[in-house]
């Protein structure tokens, strides 16, 4: 019996990562993939194995997560869609699904990604409608602090401080194409987009900048510590809840357009 014919697609997908241990399966516990593979194998009738763009951590969110599947060719990306959403938890919602080449890769292919890290400055950060996907900061933040530290981290730089674990195997460098802090009218989000991005460094890099925005340290400590200045140290990372994985790039000519989270609470 011949095997079934399939073709690739590419989905993206939105998830509220307060409920999951991350993205990668892992024996024991509710993951992303865990929940997308669970589904897709259910319609494909046979095991399926997703590909993502990036590996979120617990706890992390993503509006623009990427994923390749293959799955059997009568699945048509609009049937695929639509059935997804159909029979997915509600804290995962495929927003997008298209037919791609055999030889497309999420996570290879990409050039770029795009995280923004959202951060509560008001007491209405506190509510329940609004902790789960920010960071309730209590004291007074300097704004104008935190567009002074952010303005050394576009280029190439190492980020070897602000990772948590080592990757001697790729290096620590990274190219950062943009970042910068928006305000909102609860808080403030940093945007960055960069080639690629280290193991919690996103929120070693908003950790150390909101303190500085607090007095905690000064702000040159956030371009010193690309420096490697020795004896310097970053602050502790910011939580997961705050951090959204918001687009992938597959095209260099994007990468100047930021991730963009208007239209979300």
């Amino acid at each position: 019996m011949s095997p079934t014919p399939t073709h690739r697609l590419k989905l993206t997908l939105h998830y509220d990562g307060s409920g999951f241990h991350g993205w990668q399966v892992q024996p024991g516990v509710r993951t992303v993939q865990g929940e997308v593979d669970g589904v897709l194998s259910r319609l494909a009738d046979r095991p399926v194995t997703s590909i993502a763009a990036g590996r979120t951590d617990a706890g992390v969110h993503a509006t623009g997560q990427v994923v390749g599947v293959d799955m059997p060719s009568k699945w048509t990306a609009e049937a695929l869609l639509k059935s997804l959403n159909a029979l997915l938890p509600g804290d995962v919602w495929a927003a997008d699904a298209v037919s791609v080449p055999p030889a497309f890769h999420a996570r290879y292919d990409a050039v770029g990604r795009g995280y923004v890290y959202r951060v509560g400055t008001t007491r209405a950060a506190e509510s329940p409608f609004r902790r789960r996907w920010c960071w309730a900061v209590h004291d007074p933040v300097d704004v104008a602090v935190l567009h002074e530290a952010v303005r050394g981290l576009a280029g190439e730089h190492s980020f070897e401080r602000y990772a948590k674990a080592g990757q001697p195997e790729r290096g620590y460098v990274c190219t950062v194409h943009h970042a910068r802090w928006v305000e909102r009218p609860r808080g403030v989000e940093l945007r960055i987009v960069a080639n690629r991005f280290l193991h919690h460094m996103v929120r070693y890099l908003v950790g150390t900048m909101i303190d500085a925005a607090r007095g905690r340290r000064p702000a040159a400590d956030v371009e010193r510590l690309l420096e490697h200045e020795h004896g310097l140290e970053t602050s502790p990372p910011a939580p997961p809840e705050g951090l959204f994985l918001a687009r992938v790039y597959y095209d260099n000519d994007e990468l100047e357009t930021e991730p963009d989270h208007e239209d979300l609470p």
